[in-house]
C-alpha cells in the first residue's frame, strides 16, 4: 500500500449503553456524567454522555487497521471536544493523510468524528508510523 495525500478512511459505530459502562470499567473513569442518569440530568448537558476517548478510540481503530493499517504505531493525538456523544448516538469518525514523511514512515492525519446530524464532536491530528508494508 502507497500513502497519498488526501487517502481517507472512516468507521461509523453506534455508542450504547454497554460499550460506555464497559469504557468506564476498563479506564477506571466512573464519572456519573456518563453512568446516572438522574446526575447527568442536573448538568448542562440534561443527559449522560460517553466518555471523550471511548468516541476517540474509533479514531484509533481506523488507524491501526484500516489506514495506515495493522502493524501502525501512535506518536501522538490531539483531540478537541466541539459537542457531547450521547448514548445512542450514531458517529462517524473520519482519519484523512495530510503529510508523510516517507523516509521516516511519519504520517500525520486530520481526525474528525461527526454525529448523525453531522455535527463535528472532536477534531484532531494523529502522528503515527505507518507500517513497514505501506
Amino acid at each position: 500500500m502507497t500513502l497519498t495525500i488526501g487517502d481517507k478512511a472512516s468507521r461509523t459505530r453506534t455508542i450504547t449503553d454497554e460499550d460506555v459502562r464497559l469504557f468506564a470499567q476498563v479506564s477506571g473513569d466512573d464519572n456519573s456524567v456518563h453512568l446516572d442518569e438522574d446526575y447527568a440530568a442536573a448538568t448542562i448537558f440534561k443527559r449522560r454522555i460517553a466518555h471523550g476517548m471511548l468516541t476517540t478510540s474509533v479514531i484509533s481503530a481506523i488507524l491501526g487497521n484500516d489506514l495506515p493499517g495493522l502493524g501502525t504505531i501512535y506518536l501522538s493525538q490531539s483531540v478537541r471536544f466541539k459537542a457531547p456523544v450521547f448514548i445512542g448516538d450514531t458517529i462517524t469518525a473520519t482519519v484523512e493523510l495530510t503529510n508523510y514523511r516517507e523516509d521516516k514512515r511519519i504520517a500525520t492525519f486530520s481526525t474528525t468524528v461527526v454525529n448523525g446530524d453531522g455535527v463535528l464532536v472532536l477534531e484532531g491530528e494523529a502522528v503515527v508510523i505507518a507500517p513497514a508494508t505501506t
